[in-house]
C-alpha cells in the first residue's frame, strides 16, 4: 500500500473492516498490496489454488462457474467495497468460481494466510466476514425459493431489480444496469431459456418498462417491475413513463 492514509480511508468504506480503529486499519493496510486488472482479465479461475483474498476498490467483477454443458454461468456481480475469494482463508482449498474483471479494476489483495493472521489479531474482521457470508447465504436461499415457486416473469424482474440495486446508476431515462449483461446471462441467472428471456424483455420493451441495448438494460418503469416481481397487477398503461 503506497499511501497509508489513503489505504486507511479506503478500508473504512469496506464492510469487512467496519469496527476497526485507525491503528488496526493501518495494520491491515500495510499487509495489503494494490493491484490493477484490465477488462476481461481473470483475478483467478475456478479450480485453481485459492491463495489470495481481494477487496474491490474500483470497477466490476463477474463471478461465474463452469457447468457441464461447457460454458460459464454468471452467479454474481461484485462492486466496489466488496470482498471476493474468501476461500483463500481456508486451508488447501480451490476457488469454486472464476473472477473476471468486467471493466478496468483496482483492488487490494492479501495472501490467505496473511488474512487469517489479521483475523486472529483483529477478531472483528472474522465477525464481519461471517456476517457477510450469512448475507450471501440468505440471498442464495431467496434465489432458490424464486426458482422453485415463481413464474418466469417474476424471476426475471427480481434479477433485474437486484442488478439495478447493485450496479445500477440513474440516467435521465431510468436506471441503467452498468455492466455487460447478455440475454444468456440473464437466462442462466433465472433458470430459464434464452428464448423466454428474450421474449419477456421484448414484451417489456413494447410496454415501456425497460429499454434494451447491446448487452445493456435500462429500467424505465421500476415500480412496474417491482409489481411484476411481487406478482401484483401492474399500473395502468396510461401512466407516464419514469414512475
Amino acid at each position: 500500500m503506497p499511501d497509508l492514509s489513503e489505504g486507511i480511508r479506503i478500508l473504512q468504506q469496506v464492510k469487512l473492516f467496519h469496527g476497526l480503529d485507525r491503528i488496526a486499519l493501518a495494520s491491515v493496510a500495510r499487509a495489503a498490496r494494490a493491484i490493477q486488472v484490465k477488462p476481461a482479465t481473470y483475478f483467478f479461475r475456478q479450480g485453481t489454488n485459492a491463495d489470495t483474498i481481494y477487496v474491490l476498490q474500483r470497477g466490476r467483477v463477474r463471478l461465474s462457474q463452469a457447468v457441464p454443458e461447457g460454458h460459464d454461468v454468471l452467479l454474481r456481480l461484485i462492486g466496489p467495497g466488496e470482498i471476493f475469494g474468501p476461500t483463500a482463508t481456508l486451508k488447501d482449498r480451490l476457488y469454486p468460481v472464476s473472477a473476471q474483471a468486467a471493466r478496468r479494476c483496482e483492488a487490494l489483495a492479501w495472501e490467505g494466510r496473511t488474512m487469517v493472521r489479521l483475523m486472529e489479531e483483529h477478531p472483528r474482521i472474522a465477525v464481519n466476514a461471517i456476517e457477510d457470508l450469512s448475507a450471501h447465504i440468505q440471498e442464495l436461499r431467496e434465489r432458490y425459493l424464486e426458482l422453485a415457486t415463481q413464474r418466469v416473469e417474476q424471476r426475471v424482474a427480481h434479477a433485474l431489480l437486484r442488478l439495478a440495486d447493485k450496479v445500477g446508476w440513474r440516467s435521465e431515462e431510468g436506471t441503467m444496469i452498468d455492466v455487460s449483461l447478455s440475454r444468456q446471462d440473464l437466462a442462466e441467472m433465472t433458470g430459464t431459456t434464452l428464448y423466454t428471456v428474450s421474449r419477456t424483455l421484448r414484451g417489456w420493451q413494447r410496454r415501456g418498462f425497460v429499454k434494451g441495448g447491446r448487452q445493456r438494460v435500462t429500467l424505465l418503469q421500476t415500480q412496474r417491475l417491482i409489481a411484476i416481481a411481487e406478482d401484483r397487477p401492474t399500473m395502468p398503461s396510461s401512466e407516464k413513463p419514469g414512475a
